[in-house]
């Protein structure tokens, strides 16, 4: 039992750490993440949307910390109940996800490492019975430090946890998991290899034949019956190939500008999902951001997901110039983890990216 709970231990404690690390690194991300578990359509919770955020700094940081806590051993039953309520969440989450088909992303590693729902369950199924061996042998699990060294660090790692959370937000993720990163090309990112899979589909077909309702299956090729159709429906029994961008656009009201600004050596994007949220000391900022690039030979554009009234409107009130663009929002939310955001591309390959709290730091 001893061995068993060292291991259990470390593995379980490492896993934590790393799974709570790599959200923190990205919390408004995994605030997302939540928004959609907390929509009607899911667990049917909107009240909880607009907490989703402060929610998912509390989670992803008490994570961190129980992973620290196991490791050094302080307060061992507190550590393991907690452990153990937490696990037990978060597989009825991703088994009704799973079951119910209705996440298709759990969120459990951020952008790091993509998880189908059954997978997510599965993980934590194995991570539970991990965490029952910590529990029935929680008398095993005594600390590595005396009293005041584990005291100290296990105050340490909540404190380094809330300040890393704080960081990322006032800026941007340490390390960008995403398409969109630094280095990273749009277009390619769009780009669909020749050879890519294509997803299989399973066909349905219903016929009224001499009164009586026949169904036939096939892979889409209409089915040689005498009777009359009724309907036909689908479902995709094997995904094909996703690009890593397939949602990223820049359209005016009767255009697709898409490739013309991609193909650009010069451009500055500024991003902002949502103009009726935008961050007031961002918006400030584009004015001066306006001039400077301007003067510095490069083309402005906006993006958004925002209405004809709102872009209007906030180049009124901020006296800008430059057009904005539409784009689906959860893309802008993935490009850049800042309302407004700012980009630099040449050529569709994203040159610097920040947030709006360090547009003084753009290099033009």
């Amino acid at each position: 039992m001893k061995v068993l709970v060292a291991l259990s231990r470390i593995f379980v404690g490492v896993l934590f750490i790393i799974s709570g690390f790599i959200k923190l690194n990205d919390p408004l991300g995994f605030s997302y993440k939540l928004q959609e578990y907390f929509g009607y359509d899911v667990l049917n919770i909107p009240f909880l949307e607009p907490y989703a955020l402060g929610i998912s700094i509390l989670v992803v940081v008490f994570e961190v910390v129980l992973g620290v806590f196991l490791l050094i051993g302080y307060k061992p039953k507190f550590t393991v109940w907690s452990l153990l309520l937490m696990i037990l969440f978060f597989t009825f989450l991703t088994f009704y996800s799973a079951y119910f088909d209705k996440v298709k992303d759990c969120g459990c590693f951020g952008d790091a490492l993509k998880l189908t729902p059954w997978e997510s369950f599965t993980k934590d199924i194995v991570l539970l019975a991990f965490i029952l061996v910590l529990f029935f042998g929680v008398k095993y699990i005594t600390p590595i430090f005396g009293k005041l060294p584990t005291t100290v660090l296990a105050l340490l790692s909540f404190i380094l946890s809330l300040w890393f959370g704080y960081h990322v937000l006032e800026h941007l993720p340490v390390i960008d998991f995403r398409a969109y990163k630094i280095g990273a090309n749009i277009t390619e990112g769009m780009s669909v290899p020749e050879d890519a899979p294509k997803p299989v589909q399973e066909y349905t077909w219903t016929f009224n034949v001499n009164g009586e309702e026949k169904v036939i299956k096939t892979n889409g090729s209409y089915p040689s019956v005498e009777g009359d159709f009724i309907g036909v429906d689908t479902k995709v029994i094997q995904e094909g190939y996703q690009p890593p961008i397939y949602d990223f656009s820049i359209e005016s009201t009767d255009e697709d500008l898409t490739e013309s600004f991609l193909n650009e050596a010069r451009l500055i994007v500024v991003i902002s999902y949502s103009l009726e949220k935008i961050e007031k000391n961002g918006a400030l900022k584009l004015r001066s951001l306006q001039d400077l690039a301007m003067k510095k030979g490069y083309k402005i554009i906006g993006l958004t997901a925002s209405g004809e009234d709102a872009k209007q409107r906030i180049k009124d009130t901020y006296n800008l110039d430059f057009d904005f663009y539409l784009c689906d929002e959860k893309a802008l939310k993935t490009v850049v983890r800042s309302n407004p955001g700012v980009l630099e591309l040449n050529k569709g390959t994203i040159k610097q990216k920040v947030h709006w709290n360090d547009i003084e730091l753009l290099e033009l």
